[in-house]
């Protein structure tokens, strides 16, 4: 069995546009598929939901070599399944980072809790732990809970950098394009998917504000950022001269 991730337009909103499916038949496998679009009903942003069908179909491919089929199985949740699954891939040479184990692990568990939301889950010493877990709103009285199966994530230590690194940093970027993309990420907050989706019609001259909108997201709000002055000389000095000369919506 050979299993894939296509992308289909089929289905409206409320579909994910991410299929896992069986090759060569076409067939869809149900419960991946069912799990992908309750987070689409959620609003989750395509990349989030493109990451999560990549993961499932990564835990697809070794259930299918251990079982010889893609039906899950309500014993999934009750047995040692997800151990097992985080043992073959801490087997992998080269081992993959403890995130992406934690990652993988965790999208499985949400998915199999989605097809057997009534199962409980299994205790496994070394990698369960309990702890008390305080009400949302800080009222009444914390309740024993049991955390997620994860392995240990080496902590990071961040350096700062000196002077002369960032000195090296600023002096790198050669036009007003590079410290405008520099600056909307770094001064104003954007990330790196909302600076690409820009348009020219956002960048608002006479009020020195940006029109930011997640247009991964379906119908998601918009923001409207006021710019500082010193970042709007650098604004002006890119976007001014050349808007006419570059004729296309994107900044």
């Amino acid at each position: 069995m050979t299993f894939q991730v296509i992308h289909s337009h089929d289905g409206g909103n409320a579909r994910s546009r991410f299929r896992v499916i069986e090759q060569p038949a076409g067939r869809e496998v149900e419960w991946v598929n069912r799990f992908l679009d309750r987070e689409c009903v959620r609003r989750l942003a395509d990349n989030t939901l493109r990451s999560y069908a990549m993961d499932l179909l990564h835990f697809l491919r070794w259930w299918a070599s251990v079982n010889h089929t893609d039906a899950i199985r309500e014993s999934a949740l009750s047995a040692t399944v997800l151990l097992d699954y985080l043992r073959f891939q801490s087997g992998h040479h080269p081992q993959p980072a403890a995130a992406t184990i934690n990652r993988r692990v965790g999208v499985v568990e949400r998915a199999l809790r989605n097809e057997f939301p009534d199962t409980a889950s299994p205790f496994a010493p070394g990698f369960h732990h309990f702890y008390w877990r305080r009400p949302p709103l800080g009222y009444g009285r914390p309740r024993p809970a049991l955390s997620r199966l994860r392995v240990k994530e080496p902590k990071r230590i961040l350096m700062p950098l000196s002077v002369d690194e960032v000195a090296r940093f600023w002096s790198s970027f050669r036009t007003s394009r590079d410290l405008a993309i520099v600056g909307l990420m770094l001064l104003q907050g954007l990330r790196s998917n909302e600076v690409i989706t820009l348009n020219c019609e956002d960048v608002l001259l006479a009020e020195s504000q940006i029109v930011c909108a997640a247009r991964a997201i379906p119908f998601a709000a918009c923001r409207w950022l006021p710019t500082q002055s010193c970042y709007w000389t650098t604004i002006c000095g890119w976007n001014g001269p050349n808007h006419a000369a570059r004729r296309c919506s994107s900044l």
